[in-house]
């Protein structure tokens, strides 16, 4: 039986999780922070952690990229895509007016996950003006403090998954600023991803440039763009060693055993970059693990 640890029951990485691994047999090991999820599978506790990596809206996940990089090495294993599906999530009865509707100008309070919170801009703005905003380390950490508090008017954004798991209610369902919202799921951990097959095949690589050559990052994406290799990211990250200094994130659409690839690596390792490879894995999309 493999053991995965991800963030809380309910959280859009519990929901992600399951859609990748949908069978019987997991035991799914739930922590609170992204810290004790990548620890997790480092002290041999977990076999994978499920890192929510990149989302439509909002981008990298900074933390986690630096947790990647700077606290662990966990090779990537697998990544796939999954909609990030937010709703205001709270006690209706507590929300009621007079005339037994629901009024949302009660909530004196939304709480959740950064990220989420960030991806419901337009609706907080238009549906809650003033509205104070909290964050917390999950979404459906968010939702576990609001199911405590039965009196109050705090509201969470979260997955109807968390809502149902804390019997509360869906005040407004899909209120994410854009359809389009997915978010990008890293599969870490010392053991190779086997269970499915995906003909799409990538490889993340992490570049250190050397600091006394100028043109050097020019001379990098050269040596991918005369082999015609298609890069979907290139991402620069501070090293925090020096200010100015550097790495860059670059994801490749190739595996790391295609021979176009490994001439690319050396000729930059040639100019005297140094290279890190975070994982050669299968792709998924959203459809293909449907």
């Amino acid at each position: 039986m493999k053991t995965i640890a991800l963030l809380p029951a309910g959280s859009v990485s519990d929901e992600a999780a399951r859609h990748l691994f949908n069978h019987d047999g997991i035991n799914w090991k739930y922590h609170r922070l992204i810290s004790d999820v990548f620890l997790s599978t480092v002290n041999g506790v977990s076999d994978y952690s499920v890192i929510p990596i990149e989302n439509t809206i909002e981008g990298s996940v900074s933390l986690h990229m630096d947790w990647l990089v700077h606290e662990v090495d966990l090779p990537i294993q697998a990544e796939w895509v999954y909609p990030s599906i937010q709703n205001l999530i709270g006690w209706r009865s507590s929300l009621l007016n007079e005339a037994g509707e629901l009024d949302l100008s009660r909530v004196k309070k939304v709480i959740s996950h950064p990220v989420a919170l960030a991806q419901c801009l337009q609706f907080l703005r238009e549906r809650m003006p003033g509205v104070e905003t909290e964050h917390v380390s999950s979404t459906a950490e968010a939702v576990r403090i609001v199911s405590k508090d039965p009196d109050g008017c705090v509201a969470a954004i979260g997955t109807q998954t968390a809502a149902a798991n804390h019997q509360l209610d869906v005040l407004a369902s899909k209120i994410t600023d854009h359809d389009n919202n997915y978010t990008r799921f890293l599969l870490v951990g010392s053991k190779p991803y086997e269970e499915r097959k995906s003909e799409l095949q990538k490889t993340s690589i992490l570049i250190t440039l050397p600091s006394d050559y100028p043109g050097a990052l020019h001379q990098v994406l050269s040596a991918f763009a005369w082999r015609r290799i298609n890069l979907s990211r290139i991402e620069s990250r501070p090293t925090k060693k020096k200010l100015g200094n550097y790495y860059f994130f670059i994801d490749i659409m190739m595996s790391l055993d295609s021979v176009l690839l490994s001439s690319a690596l050396q000729e930059i390792e040639a100019i005297g970059c140094h290279i890190r490879i975070l994982g050669s894995y299968p792709s998924f999309t959203y459809e293909q693990l449907l």
